[in-house]
């Protein structure tokens, strides 16, 4: 298992991302996601959001991080929304790609959070074109 710190710039956290989604470690995406605040996330990943990444963001946020903190999921998926490349990578999207998003935000629902209502994830659901 990849061993993740917190980045310090894009530069780094481009090249942990590499090295994640390189060896398809959701568990090491998960820890990475979790020390990141999602704020964040739009300058770390500058440019260079791509299909791939979107994609095992997404599962490593369903696998790992959704059952234990659905709030910190939510943020992760609305700062992402707010990334360049976003709605580029979005439309790029399979069927199936477009499925797992769909599962997340499904399991989304079922959980309790103050950190989001229904109507935030319906509004942002939208804006991952669901």
């Amino acid at each position: 298992k990849l061993r993740v710190s917190e980045p310090s710039n894009a530069y780094d956290f481009g090249q942990i991302v590499n090295a994640v989604n390189a060896t398809k470690d959701k568990a090491a995406c998960a820890d990475l996601l979790t020390i990141t605040d999602p704020k964040t996330l739009p300058v770390l990943l500058s440019n260079k959001l791509e299909g791939e990444i979107l994609l095992i963001f997404i599962q490593s946020l369903e696998y790992y991080v959704a059952g234990k903190d659905p709030g910190l999921a939510y943020q992760h998926l609305f700062y992402l929304s707010k990334a360049e490349r976003f709605k580029v990578v979005l439309a790029l999207l399979s069927k199936n790609e477009k499925e797992e998003v769909w599962q997340l935000f499904d399991l989304l629902s079922e959980s309790q959070s103050d950190q989001y209502s229904l109507e935030d994830l319906d509004n942002l659901k939208k804006v991952y074109e669901l």
